[in-house]
Parts: structure tokens; sequence; C-alpha cells
């Protein structure tokens, strides 16, 4: 299950999605977020999954990635399925003492589940086709009016930056102890739900250790090359909106409005 999560993850390439500026991929997952919380018919999400599938088409990311990366939400889905299903009020299918199944309740149950799918897939889009440095330098560049208000907004940027790429790392170095203590006898597997709770406990202490470790040497290291962030700060790559920036933006935006409008 711990090398199913892809988020996090950049995966190198040269399609147009990964040749566009960061802030305006940003911008665009922001604008489908809204479009799919705008919508309520399934032909709305029926279009979102459309658009989604020309975006991966296009991005050239493996379909099957992108599944292997939503199989660590199932239980997150099923659950907000469940509970929408028993507890949004309406005209009664199937009652059961408290319980009580709806129509309203298998539609909105439905919805959620399919929104929340839609919703990870295209967020981690994001991260797939776009790296970590670059993903760092769209946000400071989006929140810099917030400077003005002494907000840290590079310290900010850095430190979401950070806990995106370490997420690989961690979840990595989780398997390597889990299966370390897997080979001592440890059983993670058996037991009521307090016992396997109590049987974590052998991966969570190595794992903090393992990650404060990691964090003093990444402080010792940008301290050694002298990193200072904020204002005179120079980069390799500077960010500059071209022409397919602004038709991409300008597609995206014209979709989630053909979403609210119609759909």
């Amino acid at each position: 299950m711990l090398k199913d999560i892809t988020l996090g993850q950049y995966f190198p390439g040269d399609t147009c999605i990964h040749r566009l500026d960061p802030r305006t991929k940003i911008l665009a997952v922001i604008l489908y977020i809204v479009g799919l919380f705008a919508v309520g018919t399934y032909w709305g999400y029926l279009a979102c999954a459309a658009f989604l599938g020309l975006v991966v088409a296009l991005s050239r990311t493996s379909p099957r990635v992108l599944l292997k990366g939503l199989k660590p939400v199932a239980f997150l889905v099923v659950f907000t399925a469940v509970l929408n299903l028993f507890l949004t009020p309406g005209e009664e299918l199937w009652r059961f003492y408290f319980l009580s199944i709806t129509m309203e309740g298998i539609h909105m149950a439905i919805q959620m589940a399919v929104r929340i799918l839609l919703l990870i897939a295209g967020t981690s889009l994001l991260t797939y086709t776009t790296s970590p440095i670059m993903l760092t330098d769209a946000i400071e560049r989006l929140l810099g009016p917030l400077k003005k208000i002494k907000l840290p907004v590079h310290e900010l940027a850095m430190m979401m930056s950070i806990a995106l790429r370490f997420i690989p790392t961690l979840i990595e170095e989780t398997d390597k102890i889990m299966s370390a203590q897997k080979a001592r006898g440890a059983d993670f597997e058996s037991g009521n739900l307090i016992q396997r709770a109590k049987a974590l406990i052998p991966i969570l202490v190595p794992l903090f250790v393992s990650s404060f470790r990691r964090a003093d040497e990444l402080a010792v290291a940008m301290e050694c090359r002298l990193y200072r962030g904020g204002e005179g700060r120079t980069r390799l790559k500077e960010l500059r909106f071209k022409p397919r920036d602004f038709l991409a933006f300008f597609f995206v935006a014209a979709f989630v409005a053909a979403l609210i409008l119609f759909c």
C-alpha cells in the first residue's frame, strides 16, 4: 500500500503540459477544483473526467500511475460515500433502526466518491509534471503580493516544497522499517484495533528519528552552501509567461465557465 502513494513524485518529460509555466498549472488546478465543486450533475462529472483524460493524454502520464495513486485513498472514498449514503435525508428506500438509505443519499454518495477521485487525480498531475524547485518558485511568485504585509512568503513556499519532496522519501523509509521489523517477527496485521496501533510503535519511533536526522542533514547542507532565501536570490530558470500559458489558462477558464453555466 505504501508503494502506491505517488503524491509528491515528479516524472520528467517534454510534453506541452510539462513546458507550461508552473504558475499557469497552479491557477488551472484551482479553476479545475472550483469547477469540480460547482457541478452537480452526472454530465458535469463526465465532462470533468473527459477533461482530465485529455490532460493525462497530453502529459503522457501513465494511467496506471494515476490509478495507483488513487489506491491509498480508497478507504476515504468508501467512508465518505457510506456516510452520505446513510445520513442524507430524503425519500426512504430502506431503513434499519436509525440507519436509512434514500434516493438522494445514493446520488450524493456516488457524486462525492466521483468528486474525490477526480479531485485527487487532477491535483496529482500538478506534482507529476512540475519539479519541486519550479513549484516552489511558482508559489513564491503567486504569493508575492503578501510580502507587503510582512508575510514570509519564501519560507512558506520552501516549506511546502520540502514537504512535498519528502513524502516519497518518508514512504520509502517507512517501507524499509516495516520490512526490517517483519524480518524480526513483528506482526502488523493480526489482532484488534488497539493491538495493531501498539504494533506501529516500532515503526513510528525509528521513522521520527530518521525524519529529524534528515531534516538536520538538509539544514546543514543548506548552511554549508550559504543558502539565503528571499530578496536578492537568483534563479537558474526565471519564470516567464509565454503565449501557450495564456492559451492554456483561457482554455481551462472557458471549460470551467461552461461547466458552471450548463452543468
